[in-house]
């Protein structure tokens, strides 16, 4: 069963409009995930532009994770104590900009640049969670949270249909950027509008050095991830990379333990209650991101040089994936439902349940488009179910005052698992290449293709552990 949440909330903090809160957050929260898989069919069509290599390029896509995984604790932090409704704004405003240097861009290194700006935006996720969690009425707040957590997905997929249909229509790669500034002024306009201000705890001192030091070991640790494969695992900037990661990690717990208003509450990234939804959310990014970059190429392998793949266009790939854009919008709504009679714990377990049915899929049959469109809507119902549950777990255990760096701390892992999926499944691709080609063989999707699925069981088994031992409901007081 869920936490029974205590509602002693102050009148005045609750939301008088939440169906038009509620498009407003969820609109800016499909605005940053579509913005993070818009390049992903464009990465080939990019290195070709720039002339320049696979690992190289791909940094176009991990700029904006590992972007979002040092921005979303700070800035969630910042929504706790100065208010979120005014973090949600300075988020979405640097995505505008950051779209807008993009679509300005000629030459790679803005366009990174550009691209470490919109990831900043992550954090407008776990700060609506929090803001639904101030204001929404309490039997709304599961179904709410659901929806918003699910736009993680939804946008992640129409992103690649977006880009698709764009690309179809021309060569450059401006034209995205230049329609993902227009969207996300919208959404800011949007939550300006409907949005009440949040935040219980005014004031405060941030805590500067933490945010150095978390940026610091995730950059190292990233970037070891991301060039081991091509400087090799054993050289020694790899293991210089690893070895400073290790430090700066260690250095970082230190500090947290000391300091009086840290930057992450150690407990709510590794307490009893919060290890095993973190634990979850990190394997659910893993296999999520895995499934977007590893479809997309597949789809667009030439079939008459590999001897396996679609011979697909940039727009391909958008439609067959278009099923689980519709059936993760349609069962993140249902979500809330089956939390009700489930608890979120052990509809998190169904979720995850049906995106390893779905790998476990493509891996045996991945030969026609309806192979691809069958695994694309069968995913789509295994992540939507499964964000929308894991919103929910991330911050029902911890007071409202809280909700915020809560929530900003399981999708700092969650990107950090995508991260780390784009890295591995790039690392095991390139070790399988056809002879006198740069295109993989089939047995590296394949392989894959069973990790992703792998990680996705092993959250459904998480998720249902975790239910088991947290079956007694939990009641949470709540400051005024």
């Amino acid at each position: 069963m869920t936490a029974t949440v205590v509602d002693d909330r102050p009148e005045t903090r609750r939301t008088r409009t939440p169906g038009l809160t509620l498009l407003a957050l969820g609109g800016a929260g499909l605005v940053v995930s579509l913005q993070q898989t818009l390049v992903l069919p464009l990465l080939p069509r990019l290195q070709q532009a720039f002339g320049t290599s696979v690992t190289s390029v791909t940094w176009v896509f991990t700029a904006t994770l590992l972007a979002g995984a040092v921005a979303t604790p700070l800035l969630s932090r910042f929504g706790d104590m100065y208010g979120k409704k005014r973090m949600v704004m300075v988020t979405m405003a640097l995505l505008v900009a950051g779209s807008v240097v993009c679509a300005l861009s000629d030459s790679l290194g803005v366009l990174i640049a550009g691209r470490a700006l919109q990831g900043a935006a992550s954090a407008v996720i776990p700060l609506a969670i929090g803001m639904i969690r101030d204001t929404f009425p309490r039997e709304r707040v599961m179904a709410s949270i659901g929806i918003v957590s699910a736009t993680l997905g939804v946008g992640g997929s129409a992103g690649m249909l977006v880009t698709g249909v764009i690309a179809d229509r021309t060569s450059s790669y401006h034209p995205v950027f230049w329609i993902s500034a227009g969207m996300g002024l919208l959404a800011l306009i949007l939550v300006l509008a409907f949005t009440s201000s949040t935040g219980t705890r005014p004031g405060g001192r941030p805590d500067v050095v933490g945010a150095l030091l978390l940026a610091g070991l995730l950059v190292t640790l990233l970037l070891g991830i991301s060039q081991g494969n091509t400087w090799g695992w054993t050289d020694g900037r790899t293991l210089g990379l690893f070895a400073a990661a290790v430090v700066l990690t260690t250095t970082w717990v230190l500090v947290e333990q000391r300091v009086r208003e840290p930057l992450v509450q150690l407990r709510l990234l590794s307490g009893p209650r919060s290890l095993s939804a973190n634990l979850a959310s990190v394997l659910l990014g893993f296999s999520m991101f895995a499934g977007f970059t590893l479809v997309s190429n597949l789809i667009q392998t030439p079939s008459a040089v590999a001897g396996y793949g679609l011979s697909g266009e940039v727009i391909d790939v958008g439609l067959y994936l278009l099923p689980s854009t519709v059936t993760m919008l349609l069962f993140s709504v249902l979500a809330g439902r089956f939390e009700a009679r489930l608890g979120a714990a052990f509809t998190l377990a169904v979720g995850a349940t049906f995106a390893a049915v779905a790998y476990v899929w493509l891996a045996v049959r991945h030969d026609t488009p309806l192979d691809i469109m069958i695994f694309s809507g069968v995913q789509g119902i295994g992540f939507g179910i499964a964000y929308a549950a894991l919103g929910t777990i991330a911050v029902e255990h911890v007071p409202m005052s809280q909700s915020g760096i809560a929530s900003g701390i399981n999708s700092l892992v969650r990107t950090a698992g995508g991260s780390i999926a784009s890295a591995a499944t790039a690392a095991i691709l390139t070790s399988q290449l056809i002879a006198n080609t740069s295109i993989p063989r089939i047995d590296g999707y394949v392989l894959s293709f069973v990790i992703a699925g792998i990680a996705a069981a092993v959250t459904a088994v998480i998720a249902a552990l975790h239910g088991v031992r947290h079956r007694r409901p939990e009641s949470i007081p709540v400051p005024s």
